[in-house]
């Protein structure tokens, strides 16, 4: 039988790049995208990925979302929560709409679309749940205090749900990466992110196909009693 996933924030980054891994090892994916259309409309050209146009932000989208992904793909082996956004600002600073928007889409949307799809892996007594937090969600980050509140909620919500969900065949697990060459990190100036390549023991930072590789583990038979834990993506930005 072929194996199922669905990826949050799938057109660019981490979760094209997982979309990419996982439909090369012959799963059917399905993955959401909010504003970028153009790059999952060729996301799915070239891979076969069934796309999904929803705005995680809106919590009222998220059971339509659920119940599109149970009509494209039957039922979701893999729930891989990649979507997230970010914002620097001092944390007394951040504008009421920013902060919405983090919370909205790092946590709520995580919380609910996991919440939406358990009944149907409980029904199957399997099912597989990878959430992505960050190094920040591991350890707090200045001027990021809003989504590393997000990222470490995250983890407890992977922790708690492991343990709740595991006797009945399902895991939860987290990946959390350090600097990673997306669009959330362009901003940056690049003389900070030589900087933080150099503070990172393998002397370089992070690209999507890193994280992804680590999904892509996490979501494999070979990590099957693997459950309830967070795999760092870092470098050794962080050794904990």
């Amino acid at each position: 039988m072929i194996k199922t996933a669905l990826i949050t924030g799938a057109s660019r980054g981490i979760g094209a790049a997982t979309a990419r891994l996982l439909a090369a090892d012959g799963y059917c994916v399905a993955g959401t995208c909010c504003r970028s259309q153009a790059e999952m409309e060729e996301l799915a050209r070239t891979t076969g990925i069934l796309p999904i146009r929803t705005d995680l932000s809106d919590p009222a989208q998220i059971p339509q979302l659920a119940q599109r992904a149970l009509e494209l793909l039957g039922h979701v082996d893999v729930l891989v929560n990649n979507a997230a956004c970010s914002y620097i600002d001092l944390f007394q600073c951040m504008p009421p709409e920013r902060i919405r928007e983090l919370y909205a889409v790092n946590l709520t949307a995580v919380v609910e679309l996991t919440r939406a799809l358990l009944p149907s892996m409980l029904s199957r007594h399997s099912g597989c749940i990878i959430n992505i937090s960050s190094v920040w969600g591991e350890t707090g980050a200045s001027c990021e205090v809003d989504y590393a509140v997000t990222k470490g909620a995250v983890l407890a919500l992977t922790r708690a749900l492991a343990k709740e969900v595991g006797p009945s065949g399902i895991r939860v697990n987290a990946v959390s990466p350090a600097t990673i060459l997306t669009d959330m990190t362009v901003h940056l100036p690049p003389e900070t992110l030589a900087e933080l390549a150099e503070e990172t023991p393998l002397g370089r930072n992070g690209t999507p196909e890193d994280v992804a590789e680590a999904v892509r583990f996490l979501a494999s038979d070979r990590a099957a009693f693997i459950t309830g834990q967070d795999l760092p993506v870092n470098g050794g930005f962080l050794c904990v």
